[in-house]
């Protein structure tokens, strides 16, 4: 797998790059956006890491150019000092599928990275049933079971559903949900995804003892990701 690096810190620069390349990824880091725009034009890549500030074109334009010119094959991940939520959520918008705050760590940035790279290799067959912890899901049959017991979900649940199980890990904005499961954009003022949220929460019962949890930040957006047994227990008394 052959990641690129954009970041115009050097130190910062290094670290991810030895970070990835221990890892067992090929990395080419950059410093400048258009040394990284040359590249995408003539290489090919499975992931980009973006700073966001950056002394000739900042990460969010950079993105913008990946999405119009290349498309949405290739993952891109903000890597970057902004942290509040209005940043974010414009990066996400820019076409970016991920974000890290820094001081960037290490753990987190290969899980990132492994997630995002498992959804991209791995295209899910439109009506083939799939498994995600204890959970069978059926696109063919529109049907979702937890432990072999069937549950009921209208169809906008079921979609909503589907979303989340095929793109476990990722960080879905409102807005992505929204034109995904409705094909048009909801309103911020209305309760309709909210509503579909916490049905299928509690219809399917997405808990940490089922292997899976769906973490939200109402600005940013919503990820499904699993739970390992050993995650679970961590919380639980002796």
């Amino acid at each position: 797998m052959k990641i690129a690096s954009l970041e115009d810190d050097l130190d910062q620069a290094r670290r991810i790059q030895q970070v990835l390349t221990t890892a067992g990824y090929a990395c080419a880091s950059y410093q400048q956006s258009r040394d990284l725009l040359a590249a995408l034009r003539t290489e090919n890549f499975d992931l980009v890491l973006l700073d966001w500030h950056l002394p000739d074109i900042d990460g969010d334009d950079v993105v913008r150019w990946l999405r119009a010119n290349i498309g949405a094959r290739i993952p891109v991940i903000f890597l970057t000092n902004r942290s509040s939520e209005d940043d974010l959520v414009e990066g996400l918008r820019a076409g970016a599928d991920d974000y890290i705050v820094k001081p960037m760590r290490p753990l987190e940035l290969l899980a990132r990275v492994a997630a995002l790279l498992r959804r991209s290799q791995i295209a899910e067959p439109v009506n083939d049933a799939f498994e995600v912890a204890r959970y069978r899901i059926e696109p063919a049959a529109r049907a979702i079971s937890l432990d072999g017991a069937a549950v009921p979900l209208a169809p906008k649940e079921f979609e909503l559903a589907l979303l989340f199980f095929r793109n476990q890990g990722r960080l879905m904005s409102r807005d992505v949900l929204a034109e995904c499961v409705w094909n048009r954009e909801i309103p911020a003022t209305s309760r309709t995804l909210d509503t579909h949220l916490s049905n299928i929460r509690q219809k399917l019962q997405l808990r940490p003892e089922h292997g899976v949890r769906l973490t939200s930040s109402y600005a940013l957006g919503y990820r499904l990701e699993l739970i390992s047994p050993s995650e679970d227990n961590l919380g639980s008394p002796p």
